[in-house]
């Protein structure tokens, strides 16, 4: 059953003296209860408007959310305590300390100071805050402010938790950290929506990944079925130079699977193949006998980035170049 539905939600900004942005562009979203459902796209794909839509933050142009049964739309007030939410970046008192912080959210919803106290403590504990409890928040590490802020979305014991990119900003090592922190959480019934720019994260945290470009969701399923939608092995061939671009991609076209696919640098091209090894051989004698030169090549198996350069034209990493450049003045 369906925790979390939307269908058709649309929203456009339209920036002063600049052309408008269609945010969300008939997005629909499903999130089972007591799964992990992940949002994966570049910056600028609509992740973060479409998580403030479903917590009551903004209002979509048009389409339809429930959460719970509840209509998002028509009535926020029985939706916010029923969810958590914890954005991009901490939402922290960095003048008070960790269990100052969290007491401060449970009195803020009304729990009372007795339940609030209790309520931080038990937080503290869980997110192996103990030592660090007691410190103004300005002195805690970027991996402590998230848990903090984590903590504090689950202080009302939500049903439903979004967590809006958990783990942007952090080290490896935290990120692991944060990683297993939501596992725990889902392990104890919590059903979570999350956003993501990180493939790896997407495939190991998530039971059902929805990809989405220019604000709607142009594929959903495991990380195992979006990575079989694009074939089985690849060819990836790195290149010296990008002159050699054509010559790569019609040399693949010959024992591809699929039309090859070329980086935004066209310094990296890949190919489905049916044969493995052997079509990689035959790809190599042929790029020798045009004088190519490569400064890799080699076979791997599909990633969630095949999937979404399949499907939009362009790999994360390349999405999030163009969106830096956007902005760029």
């Amino acid at each position: 059953m369906n925790f979390v539905e939307a269908v058709g939600l649309t929203k456009t900004y339209t920036p002063k003296g600049a052309e408008p942005v269609h945010a969300l562009d008939g997005l629909d979203l499903s999130v089972p209860r007591g799964t992990i459902t992940a949002i994966l796209g570049p910056n600028g794909a609509g992740k973060t408007t479409a998580v403030k839509v479903l917590t009551t933050l903004i209002v979509p142009d048009s389409g339809t959310a429930t959460i719970g049964g509840i209509d998002v739309l028509r009535r926020p007030e029985a939706i916010r305590p029923i969810i958590g939410v914890s954005g991009q970046y901490a939402a922290v008192d960095e003048n008070l300390t960790g269990f100052e912080n969290l007491d401060m959210v449970g009195r803020l919803y009304h729990l009372g100071a007795k339940a609030s106290r209790a309520r931080a403590k038990e937080l503290i504990d869980l997110f192996d805050l103990s030592e660090a409890q007691n410190r103004p928040v300005k002195g805690f590490s970027g991996g402590m402010r998230r848990r903090i802020d984590l903590a504090g979305a689950l202080v009302t014991q939500p049903e439903v938790l979004f967590l809006d990119e958990p783990t942007t900003g952090l080290d490896p090592r935290s990120r692991l950290g944060m990683w297993d922190i939501i596992r725990s959480l889902v392990s104890q019934g919590s059903t979570v929506l999350l956003t993501t720019q990180y493939l790896e994260e997407a495939d190991q945290l998530a039971d059902d990944i929805n990809v989405i470009d220019e604000g709607r969701v142009i594929a959903r399923g495991t990380a195992d079925e979006l990575k079989a939608s694009v074939g089985g092995q690849r060819v990836e061939l790195n290149l010296v130079t990008p002159d050699d671009t054509v010559a790569t991609v019609e040399v693949l076209r010959r024992y591809g699977t699929s039309e090859p696919a070329v980086s935004n640098d066209s310094r990296t091209v890949t190919v489905s193949v049916a044969s493995g090894p052997e079509a990689l051989q035959l790809v190599l004698r042929d790029l020798e006998q045009q004088n190519v030169a490569l400064f890799d090549a080699g076979m791997r198996r599909p990633t969630l980035d095949d999937v979404f350069l399949r499907l939009t034209g362009h790999t994360t990493a390349d999405a999030e170049a163009e969106t830096v450049k956007e902005k760029a003045p």
